[in-house]
């Protein structure tokens, strides 16, 4: 395979990637909203799937940052779509068992997949050329992850909400134990489909990658000459790298609050119309597919302006952007607040991987490799923060508020840290600058 025919086929397998975990993140985050319905829990208690969603992240992301020092971010992708399918297979077992637990393991083995296979890719894409347009080349690869995430939107829409049992809460909480139980594993079985014929797609993928020749500008010498202490002595000083950790952070959890709890704003203003809560949900999931739409569209069209402005600079006007709109979701009580959620997605639609380039700028590649660390790592926020936001929610009303709109503070103070991230590496690129022309 020829070089051009090798970068080719890299950069459409690592693509597909990007929309693969997308995928499976989007896809999930209706499912906190259909396990509590299903096994009758709390708001609170339905957010561990995204908990343990994100904490397959958090623990594996230094395992994988040393399997990549050692070998190569091929491999760290190829071990990556093996556990991500594998994960995805335990779907099977744990719906047979009709547990809400063992679904949370199987959430929490997928993400440890995706740990290795995001920790792999992103740096992987910052190495294939000049590093000033890594940022850029970035953003190109993650548009594909929003193509998964609208698709994923799609197939949870489709193929397991339409299809569970139009029985609402209060109705399942009526019947007796034996009736409760066929309508819960019938629901637990159309839950778990996707998700097993997505593990077969990656398990696909992950044989390519293993038996393909990929593209790549890794040097095998200094990589066996990397020092662990001296890489994150390294890291502890460079610019923006701390920062940037903090920034993602909680970034990824007022992702995961907005994604996640659209499904629960949209239906209390939908029922509160004498809408049914199934017409609800289906209603609500609808503006979830056009958030994933517009932060589609905005991912591109931010990629394009990135040419002509500076991802800082973007970066701190579109949290600016995130924090008015969230402002309007939590003071307003009609349809004004679900729009302006949804306009929420089309100011992230650049953030993480803006985030993550402007954290890793001007390291090397091996540094990268220890760097992505802690960008992975900062995926937990969407463990630890989404949790606060239920807890709100299952609160009830403040006063005149209802908890689902005070619930919103925490995203907005979430793009609040963003924001700074934007102006503190707007102000770097500044000194940077005149640094270069001697003034």
């Amino acid at each position: 395979m020829n070089k051009k025919v090798g970068l080719f086929v890299s950069l459409g397998l690592v693509f597909l990637c990007f929309a693969m975990w997308g995928f499976a993140g989007c896809i999930t985050n209706p499912m906190v909203k259909a396990f509590s319905k299903i096994f009758q829990m709390s708001a609170t208690d339905g957010i561990l799937v995204q908990v343990a969603y994100s904490a397959g992240y958090f623990v594996m992301a230094l395992p994988a940052a040393l399997f990549i020092r050692r070998y190569t971010y091929k491999m760290g992708m190829v071990v990556g779509l093996f556990l991500f399918a594998t994960g995805s297979f335990l779907f099977l077992p744990a719906s047979a068992m009709g547990e809400y637990y063992p679904f949370l393991f199987a959430y929490f083995v997928l993400t440890c997949g995706l740990s290795f296979l995001e920790t792999s890719a992103n740096p992987y894409i910052l190495t294939m050329g000049d590093s000033r347009k890594g940022v850029l080349r970035l953003n190109i690869a993650q548009s594909f992850n929003p193509i998964g995430c609208l698709l994923g939107i799609m197939v949870a829409k489709e193929f397991i909400i339409k299809r569970l049992s139009p029985l609402s809460a209060e109705e399942r909480a009526m019947l007796p134990s034996e009736d409760f139980e066929v309508v819960k594993q019938t629901d637990l079985g159309i839950l778990s489909s996707p998700y097993v014929w997505l593990g077969l797609v990656v398990l696909v993928v992950g044989v390519l990658l293993l038996v393909l020749p990929l593209h790549t500008s890794e040097d095998k010498e200094e990589r066996e000459k990397l020092n662990f202490i001296s890489t994150m002595k390294r890291l502890m000083v460079a610019p923006g790298y701390k920062t940037g950790f903090f920034a993602q952070f909680f970034y990824v959890g007022a992702q995961v609050m907005c994604w996640t709890f659209i499904v629960q704003y949209g239906t209390r203003l939908f029922t509160e119309q004498g809408y049914s809560e199934v017409e609800s949900e289906s209603m609500s999931l609808n503006y979830h597919m056009l958030a994933m739409v517009l932060f589609c569209v905005f991912r591109f069209i931010c990629t394009g302006l990135m040419k002509v402005i500076s991802a800082s600079k973007l970066l701190a006007v579109f949290s600016l952007m995130a924090i008015v709109l969230t402002g309007f979701v939590i003071f307003s009580d009609d349809m004004l607040g679900l729009y302006c959620l949804v306009g929420v997605s089309a100011c992230m639609s650049l953030m993480f991987p803006t985030i993550y380039g402007l954290s890793l700028r001007g390291l090397n590649t091996e540094d990268a490799k220890i760097g992505a660390v802690g960008q992975v790592m900062a995926i937990v926020g969407g463990s630890v923060l989404p949790p606060l936001q239920a807890l709100i929610i299952d609160t009830g009303d403040f006063g005149t508020m209802s908890g689902v709109n005070a619930s919103f503070i925490i995203p907005a103070l979430c793009f609040m840290v963003v924001m700074f991230f934007g102006v503190q590496s707007r102000m770097r690129e500044k000194d940077t600058l005149i640094e270069i022309i001697g003034v």
